[in-house]
């Protein structure tokens, strides 16, 4: 899935969480569009009308543009007469119904990503209750953005170009053994099932292809094992992972024992010849 449709999927799940948590009846959101200072919004939910959809607003118009000027929530009680915006977007908030508006941007190293907005049919306050469920679905979709960023950075760091000579294949399969165990240290941190199991198939990619019969490692043994064969001491392990150090010796201790190994190296070779690990 490109980019940018994986971030669009993120917006529409945050848009129905946003909803459900606060009942407001109208969501809506996109993305800014790339090299220009605007969102365009794609992703309604609840809407009457296909006004809102395609819209594209500019850095500083209207509510969005405002949020993404200040790259902060902003709200209004009733959109149409609001002295605190510039209005040129009356039209179709007019033909969606629209009157109390939260606008909320996504922001992402800084760099604003994209916004989502709750509104009410009705002119009346917008309640700190809702800004903060309208908040902490942005920072939902932050959370979701920042993982695949760094997951695509470190696939792309798998793939190193074609060095010459030993020294250099070296260099590149150790860059594939990191790359393969922050990708799956990575996996923890992203709840959607799916795209969790997408990252750990990502993973698969860079090892050899298992044999019929052999060891299997539970996750977590698979995930201490890879920082080991990438160098890291049981420290380290603990510290990207987000574990007791006590704890990673227990499991590279069961790793060992399943794999039939005395070290710590015999443990990583004897996953590699299993497939287990690049």
């Amino acid at each position: 899935m490109a980019a940018e449709g994986v971030a669009a999927v993120e917006i529409r799940g945050a848009l129905a969480r946003l909803r459900r948590t606060t009942g407001l009846p109208v969501a809506f959101g996109g993305l800014v569009d790339a090299g220009r200072p605007q969102i365009r919004i794609s992703e309604l939910s609840g809407t009457n009308t296909a006004a809102l959809r395609s819209l594209a607003v500019t850095s500083g118009n209207g509510l969005g543009g405002k949020a993404v000027a200040l790259a902060r929530a902003c709200a209004v009680t009733d959109y149409s007469s609001s002295r605190q915006i510039s209005h040129e977007y009356d039209v179709p908030v007019a033909a969606e119904g629209l009157r109390s508006v939260l606008a909320v941007p996504v922001v992402v190293r800084r760099r604003v990503r994209g916004v989502l907005y709750g509104a009410l049919r009705t002119a009346q306050p917008l309640g700190d209750r809702t800004l903060s469920a309208a908040v902490a679905a942005a920072r939902d979709v932050e959370q979701a953005l920042v993982v695949r960023d760094e997951a695509r950075v470190l696939l792309a760091a798998a793939r190193p170009e074609p060095a010459a000579g030993r020294r250099g294949a070296e260099a590149g399969w150790e860059q594939v053994r990191e790359a393969h165990a922050a990708l799956r240290a990575l996996a923890p941190r992203i709840p959607d099932p799916e795209l969790r199991a997408e990252l750990l198939a990502a993973c698969g990619l860079l090892t050899a292809p298992r044999p019929a019969e052999g060891a299997s490692l539970a996750p977590r043994e698979l995930d201490v094992l890879s920082w080991v064969a990438a160098g890291a001491t049981n420290a380290v392990v603990a510290e990207r992972l987000g574990l007791r150090p006590e704890t990673v010796k227990g499991y590279l201790r069961s790793a060992m024992r399943k794999l039939g190994a005395h070290t710590r190296g015999e443990a990583v070779t004897a996953a590699r010849r299993a497939g287990l690990l690049p």
